[in-house]
């Protein structure tokens, strides 16, 4: 029998699923509105109807989930401030009751940090940073080849950690996180602080908040841009200062990026390693840590990396 796994990836705007098998090819997938459901049972039920109709459960071993907030530990979400449904949601067990299949569930960028160790570049190496930039900064961090979860099972929060006391706003409630600056919101913000702060001609004038995008700030500062080329370099030195406190911390082989921020190519990557390099102490230049684009299809890597968590659960059972 074909062993299958349904991987879920749930976003504060749509969830991803599809079905994977081992060798990580994704055999269909699909996508609801999260915003469309006030209560995580209601949202449940809905995937059940969406995922019968996307592909047979007959061969199906596993559901694996990648969420905001996840709590590996008790298979929870909790607190996900982009999320309709508030509090603590005991979404592990509401999916093992609704399909009659195991669920493992593990935060979002933890879950792109295994698909990157099971099909990605990191395949093969046991220290390494997976960065989820799109929103927001999600991180996922592998030590010895496993995965850091903590006592409770939130290690890893990198976006939320200190770049400036008296800095930006968070969605999480602090001040002066790392993912209010960078994050795709974290340029947007810079951009219109750059458009206020000069007067140089840019096209991103014509860009309201809302509808500025980082492809827009890509496109313009392919075209020389000053304002979007400076928003790039603002936000890869904040981005190398950190990375090199995670590098310390941590001893990685890589650091890798992925998300709607890693897409802007060299314009955020030179700025990040040349800043990641000035910060390091000298013991770690000679290691030439890199900083490189996830080896993962941006469309396939969260069902993969959701749909990993089963395979790894699996394995582990298998040993016991």
């Amino acid at each position: 029998m074909t062993q299958l796994a349904l991987g879920v990836d749930i976003g504060g705007t749509n969830s991803k699923f599809g079905i994977t098998d081992r060798e990580g090819n994704v055999l269909a997938q699909s996508r609801i509105n999260t915003q469309g459901f006030t209560d995580f049972p209601g949202f449940v039920k809905e995937l059940k109807m969406q995922v019968n109709r996307l592909h047979p459960m007959d061969d199906v071993v596993g559901i694996g989930v990648g969420a905001p907030n996840a709590n590996f530990y008790e298979g929870t979400i909790e607190y996900p401030p982009n999320l309709p449904w508030k509090g603590v949601s005991a979404f592990a067990d509401e999916v093992e009751r609704v399909f009659d299949k195991k669920c493992v569930i593990t935060n979002d960028a933890n879950a792109a940090a295994l698909g990157e160790m099971t099909y990605g570049k990191a395949k093969g190496m046991r220290d390494f940073v997976v960065l989820t930039v799109g929103t927001g900064l999600g991180s996922g961090i592998v030590i010895n080849g496993d995965l850091v979860y903590g006592k409770h099972g939130f290690a890893g929060e990198l976006g939320h950690t200190l770049v400036n006391a008296n800095g930006r706003k968070c969605a999480c409630g602090k001040v002066g996180c790392l993912e209010t600056y960078v994050s795709a919101t974290g340029i947007r913000r810079t951009v219109y602080k750059l458009l206020a702060d000069y007067t140089d001609d840019s096209v991103l004038r014509s860009i309201s908040y809302d509808e500025l995008s980082t492809e827009a700030v890509t496109e313009a500062a392919a075209k020389g841009d000053k304002i979007a080329i400076e928003a790039f370099e603002y936000t890869g030195r904040i981005l190398g200062m950190k990375l090199s406190d995670f590098v310390e911390h941590t001893d990685p082989e890589a650091i890798f990026l992925l998300g709607g921020l890693s897409k802007a190519g060299d314009y955020i990557f030179k700025p990040a390693q040349e800043n990641m390099e000035r910060y390091l102490m000298p013991l770690f230049l000679n290691r030439k840590i890199q900083l490189q684009p996830s080896g993962l299809k941006d469309d396939d890597a969260p069902i993969l990396g959701a749909s990993s968590l089963v395979w790894k659960y699996l394995a582990e059972e298998e040993t016991q």
